[in-house]
């Protein structure tokens, strides 16, 4: 161990600072915490995704169990409830865990479990967003954008506050986890953030208000569904105005399930 940077004493070169409790922003103790549940989880037989290295998946004779982690909260699943049960006591016993049952929010996720499927939205995260920014009383719109949208850094409107534009811009793209729907559109206002106008603030607005007509979309995961893959793509060929720049957009379906997509100059 090593005196931080800042940690200058006259006496005693070889007094070091002892961690309490490790904050978030801190990266070493939660680096060390992931390397010590990596290590056991791989002694217990699983083995790492090839989507992510917080995904783990263990098989036995049929019997799947996938888990995923993100800092000290850890959700799983299995289709075998015998597997599922010796998992959660298994880490209850080597780590101080607490199993607070069937998963329904996550990460600022809504997720509603039936017997036909599984459903997975931002509702609450979305009226939040809506009333942080006053236009919870706003009028919907029925799309994103006007038709043909064709926004530029150099228009004559005036500036308008920046951190509260890319305040707006970053609440929206966590959005776009649950609402594809929306990817395109916040991409587009997003490259406007230095320095944003009246225009593309007008143009986030709308976005809002759209969301504000369509706050009971969410993703539907029906339990029957096929292993076929089906991907669209598209492109607006040179739309931009400032670099004649195309965007692209693609999705991919897995039977009925929307599994991944993309928006991107």
């Amino acid at each position: 161990m090593e005196q931080p940077e800042g940690f200058d004493l006259t006496t005693g070169n070889d007094l070091v600072c002892k961690l309490k409790k490790a904050l978030y922003g801190l990266k070493q103790a939660p680096r060390a915490w992931y390397a010590r549940l990596d290590h056991y989880l791989q002694q217990q037989g699983f083995k790492k995704g090839v989507a992510g290295s917080n995904l783990y998946i263990k098989t036995d004779e049929g019997k799947l169990l996938v888990a995923l982690v993100y800092v000290d909260d850890l959700i799983f699943a299995s289709n075998n409830d015998e597997m599922s049960h010796e998992f959660s006591q298994s880490m209850s016993k080597e780590f101080e865990m607490l199993m607070i049952g069937e998963l329904s929010h996550f990460l600022g996720l809504q997720i509603s479990q039936t017997r036909v499927g599984l459903c997975i939205s931002q509702t609450k995260y979305q009226k939040d967003m809506l009333k942080k920014y006053g236009m919870e009383d706003c009028a919907p719109m029925s799309t994103r954008m006007t038709t043909n949208c064709k926004m530029s850094k150099d228009d004559d409107s005036p500036l308008v506050d920046a951190t509260h534009y890319r305040s707006m811009i970053g609440a929206l793209l966590y959005l776009t986890a649950t609402r594809p729907n929306i990817m395109q559109a916040v991409g587009m206002v997003g490259i406007f953030q230095y320095p944003p106008k009246q225009s593309h603030l007008l143009a986030v607005k709308r976005i809002l208000r759209y969301l504000k007509g369509t706050s009971d979309f969410s993703l539907w995961y029906p339990k029957n569904s096929t292993l076929t893959v089906t991907a669209y793509t598209d492109a607006n060929w040179a739309i931009s105005i400032d670099d004649r720049k195309s965007t692209s957009g693609n999705a991919f379906f897995l039977g009925d399930c929307l599994v991944s997509w993309l928006s991107k100059k």
